[in-house]
């Protein structure tokens, strides 16, 4: 375990196994290296086995609040992925609509962008966590920028941190290693690429393409998801990630067949994209009596009966502000 500082305060910082293939932060990797300060450990206070470790977080929050090493669940193991950029309100933060939502649907691993909560203080996040999740659940955040993005995960988060994107300086790629059933850790990155062009988002999406080749070894299981805010899904930005994750259709949909996932239920801009390890796994996500066989773009506005995804209603996918729709992909985790 590193140590770095940050302000008044040491922290500990969670280092990636060795596997990797430029260390924890891909500085050897021809890229700029990434940040440190998505790995500030701050584990729940009722999770276990690493409770003794536990650092309390700067006020501005948690890097990673890791989620309890409790047993490995035998395979196979569905896994739910989904993909939110749910804030609403005047804020950019998670409101309650938001959180009724991604507590509805129920993900295992959820890529979060926006990750503002309340003051963004330790508790605030946690809270935020507990509530949208459950309070066994752990996260990686980044700190310090205004629109973070953050890994969910139920599974332990064994090492995380942000790949500094070229375009922005207010958010970056936030990835965290996740010990998921099975031989492989999932690589989950949250990405939030930008509004201004078609352009700047294939610059985005070339880093983001290089980082994963220089530092997520291969074999082990990857997904790339968030708010891509792409105009259509033939951009140059997704032709680059096809390099390294499956970005073809058929793509998930709601109930009424559409697969855009603005506010204006108009543009594909959310994303969930497995790599070739990942996508063989892929299955239907089923909830309650509806199947989606290619994933769901879940709109409550649209979604029957409501009652499967309580405590959703009816009207927190057109709360005041509200950003996108999640996209959500099940997995089956077979070896």
């Amino acid at each position: 375990m590193a140590r770095i500082e940050v302000g008044w305060r040491s922290i500990a910082v969670v280092a990636i196994a060795a596997t990797c293939a430029c260390g924890d932060d891909g500085g050897d990797g021809g890229v700029d290296a990434a940040r440190a300060d998505a790995a500030i450990v701050d584990a729940p206070t009722d999770a276990a086995g690493d409770d003794a470790a536990a650092i309390d977080a700067p006020v501005d929050g948690p890097g990673v609040d890791a989620a309890p090493a409790d047993a490995e669940p035998p395979l196979p193991v569905r896994l739910r992925i989904v993909a939110a950029n749910l804030t609403s309100g005047s804020g950019q933060a998670y409101e309650a609509p938001g959180i009724r939502i991604l507590d509805g649907l129920d993900p295992d691993v959820a890529l979060v962008q926006e990750f503002n909560a309340g003051s963004n203080t330790a508790a605030d996040l946690r809270g935020f966590v507990d509530q949208a999740f459950g309070p066994g659940f752990g996260f990686a955040r980044e700190n310090g920028v205004q629109l973070p993005n953050g890994v969910v995960s139920r599974y332990p988060i064994r090492g995380s941190g942000t790949w500094d994107d070229p375009q922005v300086s207010n958010r970056g790629f936030t990835w965290a290693r996740i010990d998921v059933p099975g031989p492989r850790d999932l690589w989950a990155v949250s990405i939030h690429l930008l509004t201004s062009s078609a352009t700047n988002r294939d610059a985005e999406a070339q880093a983001l393409a290089a980082y994963v080749a220089a530092n997520v070894p291969p074999g082990d299981l990857l997904v790339i998801g968030g708010d891509l805010n792409t105009a259509a899904r033939t951009e140059a930005a997704i032709t680059t990630l096809g390099g390294v994750v499956d970005t073809a259709g058929p793509h998930p949909r709601d109930q009424a067949g559409n697969d855009f996932t603005n506010a204006g239920r108009t543009k594909p801009y959310d994303w969930v994209m497995p790599d070739a390890d990942l996508a063989p796994y892929v299955v239907t996500v089923d909830i309650g009596a509806a199947s989606f066989a290619d994933g769901l773009v879940f709109d409550t506005r649209v979604f029957t009966p409501l009652d499967d995804v309580a405590p959703a209603l009816v009207t927190d996918s057109a709360a005041p502000s509200m950003q996108h729709m999640a996209v959500v992909k099940d997995f089956v985790i077979t070896e």
